[in-house]
């Protein structure tokens, strides 16, 4: 019985039989097939460290949105808000990313700031806000690429998911680039 076909392009495909006697087989394994290329605990563990990272910014823009004050405030508050329901829906991806694996997503709060990429920050001016969260996006940035070429192809599903996370961590910068602009007057971007 033959296990393989070929298409005209010389890539390789399981005949549809062999599927069906693989999928039956390993029907415990939920989401995580025999093909898989990747460490699935070390993916779990990678993964909870973006769950920490997301919950310690949903934690920070939400009390910046709450204690942010200034002529602009309200403006800047709605910015830190809408934020803060992004990077939640960035920890809910994470985590069910971790449940499609196998893993239980870490959320307890006892030892969070120390699985975080991102810090929690402290209170300050509306600029100082500002400039916590641009670094703190710039961070996870770093770490949303590290960990998207960490993957590459041996996960594609978890590196597409981390690839639409980091592009909304990027329009956060951005965010808070153009916030720091206004309230500095000048542009730390080279033109």
């Amino acid at each position: 019985m033959a296990t393989k076909q070929t298409d005209k392009d010389n890539t390789f495909l399981s005949d549809i039989q062999t599927l069906r006697e693989r999928a039956k087989k390993s029907i415990g394994d939920g989401a995580v097939t025999p093909d898989y290329q990747g460490d699935v605990k070390k993916a779990i563990d990678l993964l909870q460290t973006v769950v920490a990272t997301e919950i310690v910014c949903v934690l920070r823009y939400t009390m910046n949105s709450i204690s942010v004050s200034g002529i602009t405030s309200e403006s800047v508050a709605a910015e830190f808000a809408e934020h803060a329901r992004e990077e939640q829906t960035h920890m809910q991806w994470a985590a069910e990313r971790i449940d499609q694996l196998g893993g239980v997503p870490d959320l307890n709060p006892e030892g969070l700031a120390s699985r975080s990429a991102a810090e929690y920050g402290k209170p300050g001016s509306l600029v100082d806000l500002v400039k916590q969260n641009l670094i703190a996006e710039r961070i996870a940035i770093e770490h949303y690429r590290e960990l998207i070429r960490y993957f590459g192809d041996k996960d594609p599903t978890t590196r597409i998911m981390l690839e639409r996370i980091l592009a909304q961590e990027e329009e956060h910068a951005t965010d808070m680039h153009d916030l720091l602009v206004a309230h500095e007057g000048k542009p730390f971007l080279a033109a």
